[in-house]
């Protein structure tokens, strides 16, 4: 008979190896995007610019800020790099930040995203409010599935989707048609405007791509700048993907290897770091999350933003039940069902 630690090793094997297919699938996918030729020069462009907007400025601590200074300094940095008009990724980076919280105030910042002119903005905006859950942001979403550009447009019905929400059915089953129909359809006594793009085999290509990236919306963007930034960086996805896994298991060796992980030589660990660590409202967790307001990566300093106002009370998406929810240890609080 399997002792509880053989069974825990099993289980975290198993999650790891799914987790390796998932990286694999959407290495593949990215791989499918070179291949378009003209449809990959935009993302081209962005993936040139994206390294140097990850660099944040210089900002001190003060080590006798009160609770409600360091989260007014969380919210302000938020607030900030969302705003940022001159720096795409950047504000994309926020957005992905925000996705961590369940609160008016991030889903205003979100819904604001959803109108402004940038695509990638905008498509940041409806993934992030996927994430979040947050049913107060679905007429936002639905607004979307008339926007003029198809990438906007499809990543709301995929979202809407998701959200159990079926409003963009006839633009997901125009994708589906593909070249079989010129036409809009009719589903649910819906009916959007539908690019002539979504029927084009390099704009489907894209757009495939771009959504099975998403699926992986993190604290460095989405799609192919977040993999071509990790790349460069020297970032290791297989040390990502293995915390993601175990900080899924609230013990006290995990908590432990976590808050270790915050000093990390690679941006992404700390980020990811960061994240699995929101939902502990201790006060050592919240102190070492706060230290990274001054980390030199904006993803780094965006997720910790978010993060440590999770530790001190704000709301994030609700958690997935996970086996190992019965080893919580004390210092871990979960935040009970929010009712949008």
């Amino acid at each position: 008979m399997e002792t509880e630690t053989q069974v825990y090793l099993n289980r975290v094997q198993t999650n790891l190896y799914n987790r390796r297919r998932r990286g694999l699938l959407v290495l593949a996918l990215a791989c499918m995007v070179h291949a378009t030729g003209s449809a990959q020069g935009s993302t081209a462009k962005t993936d040139s610019v994206a390294a140097s907007e990850l660099d944040a400025p210089t900002m001190s601590l003060s080590a006798a800020a009160t609770a409600a200074e360091r989260a007014d300094q969380a919210w302000k940095i938020l607030t900030d790099a969302a705003g940022d008009v001159k720096r795409t990724q950047t504000r994309i980076q926020a957005l992905a930040a925000l996705s961590l919280l369940r609160s008016p105030r991030s889903a205003k910042m979100i819904a604001d995203a959803m109108l402004e002119p940038d695509l990638d903005v905008r498509t940041a905006a409806a993934l992030a409010a996927g994430q979040t859950g947050d049913r107060n942001l679905t007429t936002n979403l639905r607004n979307l599935l008339d926007d003029k550009e198809p990438e906007v447009a499809f990543t709301a019905a995929m979202t809407l989707w998701k959200m159990n929400d079926k409003s963009g059915e006839d633009i997901l089953m125009a994708v589906v048609d593909a070249e079989r129909s010129a036409g809009p359809t009719m589903m649910h006594g819906t009916e959007h405007k539908i690019d002539k793009d979504l029927h084009n085999p390099a704009m489907l290509a894209r757009l495939g791509v771009m959504q099975g990236a998403s699926m992986f919306l993190g604290p460095f963007g989405y799609g192919i700048t977040a993999f071509e930034f990790i790349h460069q960086s020297g970032g290791d996805l297989t040390r990502v993907a293995a915390m993601e896994q175990i900080s899924q298991e609230k013990t006290d060796p995990i908590h432990k290897e976590l808050l270790d992980a915050l000093a990390d030589k690679d941006p992404a660990v700390r980020a990811e770091a960061a994240k699995a660590l929101a939902d502990y409202h201790d006060n050592a967790t919240s102190q070492a999350i706060y230290e990274l307001f001054a980390d030199a990566k904006y993803p780094v300093r965006l997720t910790a933003a978010a993060a440590y106002l999770r530790t001190t009370g704000t709301p994030g998406p609700l958690p997935a039940k996970t086996a190992g929810a019965k080893n919580i240890p004390s210092s871990v609080v979960v935040h009970p069902s929010i009712v949008p």
